[in-house]
Order: C-alpha cells, then sequence, then structure tokens
C-alpha cells in the first residue's frame, strides 16, 4: 500500500493506493494554521487513521509527501513555501521520528507531474513536464517515470522565469520583475484583463464570457494563449519533452489544447513540434496520488 499526503495551505489530502493504483482511501482535513507542530501531528494522524481504516489489506504503507515548497540540499529544510510555517523547518526528520518511517518529500508540483507521467495523460511518454496554472504558476519534470529534483531542488520551476516577449514592470512575490506567474496564473490573467478593460473579472468569468462572443474577455484569451505558448516554447527548446500535461484551474480551458500548439510552433527551434500537449486525467487527485508514486 502506498500513501500520499497532499500538504496544502487549506487542507492536508492523504491518499492509499493499491499496487494497481487502486484508491482504497481517499480523506480530507483542515491545515492547522500557522502552527508547524501542529501541523506535523495532524499528517501523522491522517496516516494512522488511514492504516487503521484499511489493515486488513496488510501492514502499514510507504508515505509521500507533497509540499507547496522544496527542501533544501544543503540543510534539508523547507524552502520556497507559500505556506510559510514550514519555512527552515526540518519536516521531513519530524515527520519520520513522528511516524517511524522513512518518508519521501517532493515539491507538489513534482508530484503532479508523477501523477500524469506514471498512469495519468502522459503514461508510457519517456520525459513529461507538467504544468500547474492556478494561483501560481508552477511546474515539474519526470523521466523514465522518475521525478527529476536538480542540484538545486528548483527542476521545472518555471513560472519564476521572465516572461519572454513582455516590458517586465510589475514585481513578483518572489522580488523578481516579470515572472510567467505574473501572467499565467489566474490571478495573472485577471490582472490583465483589469489594466487592459478596467473590469474586475475571475479567470473563469473570463474565460465563459468569452465562449459566449464577449470581445474583450476574447481578446484577453488570446493574450493569455499568446503569453502560454511562448513560454512553453522556452520549455520545450531546453527540455524537449514528450508531453506537456496541464494542470490546476485554467487547465480546464479546453481551447488551450488546441490554440497553443497551433502558436508555440513559431518560437520553438525545430521545423516540426512533436511535443503534445494534454489536459490532466486525475485532475486535483494528480498532486496526492503523485505524493503516493513517489515509492514507485
Amino acid at each position: 500500500m502506498r500513501i500520499g499526503i497532499d500538504l496544502g495551505g487549506t487542507k492536508i489530502e492523504i491518499v492509499a493506493l493499491g499496487n494497481r493504483g487502486d484508491v482504497l482511501l481517499r480523506e480530507r482535513a483542515a491545515t492547522p494554521q500557522g502552527d508547524y507542530l501542529a501541523t506535523v501531528m495532524a499528517v501523522a494522524g491522517l496516516v494512522a487513521a488511514a492504516e487503521q481504516k484499511v489493515m486488513s489489506l496488510g501492514a502499514g504503507g510507504t508515505v509521500g509527501i507533497g509540499i507547496p515548497g522544496a527542501e533544501s540540499r544543503t540543510s534539508g529544510l523547507i524552502k520556497n513555501a507559500n505556506s510559510t510555517c514550514l519555512i527552515g523547518k526540518p519536516l521531513k526528520r519530524d515527520l519520520e521520528q513522528a511516524l517511524k518511517r522513512e518518508v519521501r518529500i517532493a515539491n507538489d508540483a513534482n508530484c503532479f507531474a508523477l501523477s500524469e507521467a506514471v498512469d495519468g495523460a502522459g503514461i508510457n511518454a519517456p520525459v513529461v513536464f507538467g504544468v500547474i496554472l492556478g494561483t501560481g504558476v508552477g511546474g515539474g519534470i519526470v523521466i523514465d517515470g522518475k521525478v527529476l529534483t536538480g542540484a538545486n531542488a528548483i527542476a521545472g520551476e518555471w513560472g519564476h522565469n521572465p516572461m519572454p516577449g513582455e516590458h517586465h514592470k510589475d514585481v513578483c512575490y518572489c522580488g523578481r520583475k516579470g515572472c510567467i506567474e505574473l501572467y499565467l496564473s489566474g490571478p495573472g490573467m485577471s490582472a490583465d484583463h483589469r489594466r487592459v478593460t478596467g473590469a474586475d473579472f475571475s479567470a473563469v468569468r473570463i474565460a465563459d464570457r468569452a465562449a459566449n462572443g464577449d470581445a474583450l474577455c476574447e481578446a484577453t484569451l488570446q493574450r493569455y494563449e499568446a503569453r502560454l505558448a511562448r513560454a512553453l516554447a522556452q520549455v520545450i527548446n531546453i527540455l524537449d519533452p514528450d508531453v506537456i500535461v496541464l494542470g490546476g484551474g485554467l487547465s480546464n480551458i479546453d481551447r488551450l489544447y488546441e490554440n497553443v500548439p497551433r502558436l508555440w510552433g513559431e518560437h520553438v527551434f525545430s521545423d516540426r513540434v512533436a511535443t503534445k500537449l494534454l489536459k490532466h486525467r486525475h485532475g486535483d487527485s494528480s498532486g496526492v496520488r503523485g505524493a503516493a508514486w513517489l515509492w514507485n
């Protein structure tokens, strides 16, 4: 049995998978706000309860955890986490002490990419780039079924590279100017629409209104698609993945899968682009499933 944990800022989700990826249990609990020790104990409690509920299927399972940050290669402490109570903490060590076993930790975008590579939209593809387009923008790389972490534990973090083809004025929360996240996140699309039109719409509403013939919302979506194409073309030029899988709320805008590959060709250093752009198969479950598959 593989146990996966998706440790988010507002919720902790747990899943128990059988050997073939079948879901034995899936539950959620609220994340203790701003309390590191309570968060560690909440995770340990969820694992213990899950194992008790499925104990007839065997002994305790392996545990993988997806987090909104990364484990420092130098110190082993958590860095780059938007759940700030985790920053600077020895999360892996503390969870292993609480659970009395080894655990594996990975960035939540890496977990998404792994889930979609193992038994999702990118199954059987040698190189998969998983993209999160939501409140933020993240990415993960899976090669031959294994997550690529990188020397600095930042492999796939394309959201904090500069957006190509733009004049960078706005400052990202990370302190850099013009990050891809400022343009391709949900709030980024809303901000772009507001700058041009003065209307304050969510990304979902912009997509809905564009589908119903709103010309201004259509123009916003076209700008978004052009930017997404340019940003993904950079990934293709460097990584040359077989498949790019989109996740997060904006991945449900179906027109992206036709329009973006039509646009990215002029930015890719090749006479033909064989990379496929695909929608997630597991949706909101991808992150927690990927955490479980860290023991694949």
